[in-house]
């Protein structure tokens, strides 16, 4: 929108109704947030750490400036359960959700932002996929709360076990990483219900709707499954197996996180620890307690982070894919950037590595001022900013000491991280122009 025009939201890109609509349902969080009833001693929560807590909760990040099992009451969490719901699903499936429940026909406009907002390529069939998300999402939640209940009523009483069983559920299926036990997920380090249950919902809220949606529509054989689905699961597979290895390796040893603990539980604690840095956040170790060579891989994985129109953040498992195969084409002197026996569009191209750029200079900003206002450890601030751009959730420990600064940077990123880097740079921009004048070509000399 440029300066002079007057603000109407008929003039909004659907990038920018994004970036406000996110924006607007974070400040509905932080003052719900900042009310007395949201704290368990009834003190009201100052607004800056109300404002990062509803900021980390609808980017289903998990970052917290304090312990969301103790500090917040029933009506606090509830609210904090509600954010990550709406910020995992998009606003605009819940908006279509409330149309559904009213009778409301959903407009062009509508539909616009939807697909938008789900990282879908065509309008065509874009409600049946909403009604489709929102079918499967409770489904898969609902099983999750089932099978963790089952395990969690031995320990606790029915409305405990029942409450803690649906706030986890929704939190995984989500990749949020709130949690209630107060130390994540470290009391169940062996346990393997707990774990293969979290890293299932972790999984399949990671891949994307239109991927599960393929799964299950009666293809068996891998070759018949489209190129997004190809690479979304070869990618998250490959990131799955190799995460476990490295992790398992890197931590045999270290006696603050896996050197006590069984074979067993060690590959265990080894493949959570692969899955959890792609955006979940939660853990069954303690995060900083990990050596700095395992802290580094786990930023990797979390620039990675889930794939496209799923419930998780970073750069996303297509656009890694996409990059290996144009460094792939490059070196193998292919005019051509090919995945699966088909040709990328230049397009994709483009925009794989415009996300990947304004990713990098984002978190090197960030990191950057951090490094400025914070008295803390270089890789702290680095893991954190990568963890919020990602919507991780995952840390260190530093984030209650953040300062003010500190803590409306980090809200910044993890609002960017939601939203996407592409989309908010494209909601600040102006809107896409056809250049009139093709100037000549001409050769640079790189690298």
């Amino acid at each position: 929108m440029r300066p002079n025009e007057r603000f109407d939201l008929n003039n909004l890109t659907p990038a920018q109704i994004l970036s406000l609509g996110y924006l607007v349902i974070i400040l509905i969080g932080a003052i719900l947030l900042s009310l007395p009833i949201a704290t368990a001693s009834g003190k009201s929560m100052p607004f800056i750490d109300a404002l990062f807590t509803a900021t980390s909760a609808t980017a289903v990040t998990g970052l917290i400036v304090e312990n969301t099992s103790i500090f917040f009451s029933i009506f606090g969490q509830v609210v904090i359960m509600v954010l990550i719901q709406i910020g995992g699903l998009g606003i605009m499936t819940m908006s279509t959700l409330f149309a559904f429940l009213v009778g409301k026909k959903i407009t062009l406009k509508e539909r616009l932002i939807i697909q938008a907002d789900l990282d879908q390529f065509q309008l065509s069939g874009l409600i049946r996929l909403v009604r489709y998300v929102l079918l499967v999402t409770f489904m898969i939640e609902g099983t999750g709360a089932l099978i963790l209940f089952t395990r969690l009523i031995q320990e606790y009483s029915l409305g405990k076990a029942l409450y803690l069983s649906v706030f986890h559920a929704i939190s995984a299926f989500n990749n949020a990483g709130f949690d209630l036990f107060g130390n994540s997920l470290e009391g169940f380090t062996g346990d393997i219900t707990i774990n293969l249950v979290i890293t299932t919902l972790i999984i399949l809220g990671g891949i994307g709707f239109a991927v599960i949606a393929e799964l299950y529509s009666g293809k068996r054989k891998f070759k018949d499954y489209s190129l997004q689905t190809k690479l979304v699961l070869s990618v998250t597979a490959f990131l799955i197996v190799i995460g476990t290895v490295v992790f398992f390796f890197l931590e045999y040893s270290n006696p603050e996180t896996m050197g006590g603990l069984s074979f067993g539980k060690k590959a265990l604690a080894s493949y959570f620890l692969s899955i959890t840095p792609r955006t979940a956040g939660f853990n069954t170790v303690p995060t900083g307690a990990l050596k700095s060579s395992t802290l580094f891989f786990v930023i990797i994985l979390m620039f990675i982070g889930a794939s496209p129109g799923s419930t998780g953040g970073g750069v996303k498992t297509t656009t890694f894919g996409a990059l290996f195969a144009v460094v792939y084409a490059m070196v193998t002197g292919r005019s051509d950037v090919e995945l699966f026996k088909r040709r990328l569009a230049k397009e994709v191209i483009f925009k794989a590595l415009s996300i990947i750029m304004i990713s990098l200079l984002l978190i090197v900003a960030v990191t950057m001022v951090l490094t400025i206002t914070e008295n803390m450890k270089f890789l702290d601030l680095f893991f954190e900013t990568v963890s919020a751009f990602g919507t991780v959730g995952l840390s260190t420990g530093v984030t209650g000491e953040l300062s003010v600064i500190g803590k409306l940077l980090i809200t910044i990123t993890m609002f960017a991280g939601r939203v996407g880097p592409l989309t908010l740079a494209l909601a600040i921009g102006r809107k896409e122009e056809t250049a009139n004048i093709r100037y000549p070509e001409e050769k640079i000399l790189v690298g």
